[in-house]
């Protein structure tokens, strides 16, 4: 069997070129979607994604706001900082920058943003909403597998689902969305016996264990449906995922490569949220959020 590749990147410019059209339409409404994004510190790789997501804002017409603060900024003075934005009518969205430098509680911060405003689909209201089926921000990367699937044609109505990892960022998120597209799903993890005879169960499976190479074709049925959420350096200094693509490929019907899989998703999510929130932003009081 000759496995489809799913191609991150062609589908997240697709994406990018439908939010580049609603953001043209907002503008000529008098509305100028604005993402502030809040990196405390200089941290390298935390550069390089706040860059990633400036370069997709400038290329989808964004304001793109950058407040970068400097490393000993106190947690007290970072959630002042968040309260302003949410207050400024200005801004549509809020990404504080992961990781936090030590001392500063990540839970506080990610509570403090107001839901109305909160992109990246963190907050425990946005977090609720999707598990109950209302309106919210789901957060990027499992909403972006979900159009990686969606727009390959791979039917998820009826199929067993399993994803391998239960983070509240991508893990059970994505178990919510493949549930509300009917799937069968299951949620496996650390603590999940006999995690291949479940695994091979999967017509679709999504891996973030964060374990570089962990899944391989031992785990999979075949012609199951792989999606790859994971991304490391490997010996050779050469990106690779959660699953040994070489060793899982053949025996799947598509399979997400890494790179180029499902992270240009993740930003492209970002860029349609943030469209979404200035929309909304006229269209109702936003909802209670903040400190």
């Amino acid at each position: 069997m000759s496995a489809t590749l799913i191609d991150g990147k062609k589908i997240s410019a697709q994406i990018k070129e439908e939010v580049k059209e609603e953001v043209l339409q907002l503008r000529e409404k008098g509305i100028v979607p604005c993402l502030a994004v809040i990196q405390v510190g200089n941290d390298p790789a935390s550069s390089v994604y706040v860059r990633n997501k400036r370069k997709a804002c400038e290329y989808t017409g964004i304001r793109f706001q950058d407040d970068l603060l400097p490393e000993d900024t106190s947690q007290e003075a970072l959630l002042d900082r968040i309260q302003e934005l949410n207050e400024d009518p200005q801004v549509h969205g809020i990404l504080v920058q992961l990781p936090l430098p030590q001392g500063i509680d990540e839970k506080a911060v990610t509570y403090a943003i107001s839901p109305a405003k909160d992109v990246d689909g963190f907050h425990p209201v946005n977090a609720g909403s999707l598990f109950l089926g209302e309106k919210g921000f789901v957060s990027c990367t499992p909403a972006g597998i979900l159009q990686l699937l969606k727009r390959s044609g791979i039917e998820i109505a009826g199929k067993e689902c399993v994803v391998l990892g239960r983070s509240n960022i991508v893990g059970k998120p994505m178990a919510a969305l493949l549930l509300a597209e009917n799937g069968t799903v299951t949620v496996t993890h650390s603590k999940t016996r006999n995690l291949r005879e479940v695994t091979k169960r999967a017509d679709i499976l999504v891996v973030a264990v964060g374990k570089p190479r962990f899944v391989d074709d031992t785990f999979l049925k075949e012609g199951a449906v792989v999606i790859d959420v994971g991304i490391h350096r490997n010996e050779s200094n050469q990106l690779c995922g959660d699953v040994d693509f070489e060793k899982a490929a053949p025996r799947c019907s598509a399979i997400t490569p890494v790179p180029g899989g499902v992270g240009p998703m993740t930003v492209a999510m970002l860029m349609k949220n943030c469209a979404q929130a200035a929309a909304e932003s006229v269209q109702e009081e936003p909802r209670n959020g903040g400190r």
